[in-house]
């Protein structure tokens, strides 16, 4: 399943190629695994409204909408010699309308196990279980591509039948909350709250890890390189860490969740970004499906146990 980097990875690729776009036309598949409500509610609540971004909320895509007046802008290639300094001013709403701040609606996608969020032109090749395709205003298409059907689609109407689909600072308090994630933001948590969340629990740091009502977003992957790193075995108990060995691991969490990030996630199975690029880090994994290989550091035969019902992979003298 993807997990924190490559869900990050993907929402940051679709931002950049649709953000300020318009749906024209959805189309959705007949298999029902992917809806978490029906099609036609979604095709109603989706055609015709604009992009106003896209974001990762722990592991799932959000696409926070709107209705605009303004069509949406043409984006400026990037040049290679332009600063990257620039990156972010790039990406920011192509409507300059109140309501690209506020969104009055949302599609949220779950990637499940196999699923791939693509943007890709209309005349591409239509993938086998593709289960979701939103013809926009730029010419390119959004397309869903599950073949598991794990994943799953749902669209929120934030306004109701409010009529807020011009959003002002006045009307923002009666839209409905936007979507959250269950647990705390791995790449926000400061050193306390991350401590509490495991004070007094008895549970492996690893199964810790891996509770989405804890930390949203981290999965198997990182739970074992994050822990490897911090040096801690992963059968600890969670409440028995010292404050210092939550804090390196807090450290470790989030260093190597942004240095995947930067290397586009681990394509171990299905993953690929939103132009269907494989990630890289998967070539830099210390400990994680290298059972009997040598320690990167010790030259330790990496051990491989189960926690929680999910394979863990550590180095027994590099993590004491």
């Amino acid at each position: 399943m993807p997990e924190l980097p490559e869900v990050e990875t993907i929402a940051r690729g679709v931002d950049t190629r649709v953000r300020g776009d318009r749906i024209l036309h959805a189309w959705f598949g007949s298999h029902k695994e992917p809806f978490k409500n029906s099609p036609s509610i979604q095709m109603q609540g989706i055609e015709g409204r604009t992009i106003l971004g896209v974001e990762r909320v722990g592991k799932h895509i959000v696409c926070n909408l709107g209705f605009s007046s303004t069509p949406p802008k043409k984006r400026a290639r990037k040049s290679k010699s332009q600063p990257a300094s620039n990156k972010s001013s790039q990406q920011q709403p192509a409507a300059e309308t109140p309501n690209a701040q506020w969104p009055t609606a949302q599609w949220i996608v779950h990637l499940g196990m196999t699923g791939r969020l693509l943007v890709t032109t209309p005349d591409a090749p239509v993938a086998a279980h593709t289960h979701a395709r939103l013809t926009l205003a730029s010419g390119r298409e959004l397309r869903f591509v599950d073949p598991r059907r794990f994943g799953r689609l749902e669209f929120r109407d934030l306004a109701g039948n409010n009529g807020l689909d011009a959003a002002v600072p006045d009307a923002l308090q009666f839209l409905a909350p936007r979507f959250a994630a269950p647990g705390a933001e791995p790449l926000s948590i400061q050193p306390a709250e991350f401590a509490a969340l495991f004070r007094g629990r008895r549970l492996a740091i690893k199964a810790g890890l891996l509770n989405q009502k804890l930390l949203s977003g981290v999965g198997n992957i990182y739970a074992d390189e994050s822990l490897f790193r911090a040096g801690i075995r992963p059968r600890r108990s969670a409440g028995r860490l010292t404050r210092i060995e939550l804090e390196r691991l807090r450290l470790a969490l989030h260093e190597v969740l942004q240095h995947a990030i930067r290397l586009g996630g681990s394509s171990v199975s299905d993953y690929v970004d939103a132009e269907g690029v494989r990630g890289f880090f998967q070539l830099e994994h210390c400990v994680y499906q290298r059972t009997g290989q040598p320690c990167l550091t010790c030259k330790t035969p990496i051990k491989r146990i189960t926690i929680a019902g999910r394979s863990t992979h550590y180095c027994p003298h590099c993590q004491p």
